[in-house]
């Protein structure tokens, strides 16, 4: 079931994420929303507060065709889509510059520094502990949507001049969806 997004002025997109407990069938099954969210509106990630939720969950999907041949080569033992419950970086290393938008920010984008590897350990739908270890575009993802569950938006990466240069349009999403920026 496609999901409506909570966008930019949504107050859900500031708080922080409750840790779930176990992954329930219901838990499950709304992983499954967000992941068909997604796809049918062209993201490579959805965090739950950008569904109006605020347990701690995050899908992403990475099409081939995003990632360099060494990230694509790294990143091929992890299984798409990630389905990520309590998901926490652990490490960071190295950085990377590229444009990011979000589906909670339609129109909007900008340069975001992000770290070029993450560690990153979550639980799987089946309630068992995972590690992986990401490069290139999926490590940006998932430092994307850690975010979102911690309340960050990728505006509040940008730099001063980035930020200044959408503010309009910030202000106007903000103000068409309940103002909290």
């Amino acid at each position: 079931m496609v999901l409506p997004l909570s966008k930019y002025g949504a107050k859900v997109l500031r708080e922080k994420a409750f840790v779930v407990s176990s992954v329930t069938p219901e838990l499950s099954s709304l992983a499954e929303d967000m992941v068909e969210t997604m796809h049918e509106t062209g993201g490579v990630g959805l965090a739950a507060q950008q569904i109006g939720r605020t347990e701690r969950l995050c899908v992403i999907d990475i099409p081939e065709s995003c990632e360099e041949d060494k990230d694509r080569l790294f990143n091929a033992p992890i299984s798409m889509p990630l389905k990520l419950f309590n998901p926490q970086i652990l490490s960071r290393e190295g950085v990377q510059c590229d444009k990011e938008g979000c589906l909670s920010f339609p129109g909007i984008s900008g340069e975001i520094v992000r770290a070029y590897q993450v560690v990153c350990s979550f639980v799987d739908e089946n309630n068992v502990p995972q590690t992986i270890t990401a490069r290139g575009f999926l490590a940006r993802a998932i430092q994307h949507e850690v975010d979102h569950l911690d309340g960050v938006l990728f505006i509040d990466r940008m730099t001063a001049p980035g930020r200044l240069r959408c503010s309009t349009k910030l202000k106007k999403l903000a103000k068409a969806n309940g103002g909290v920026r």
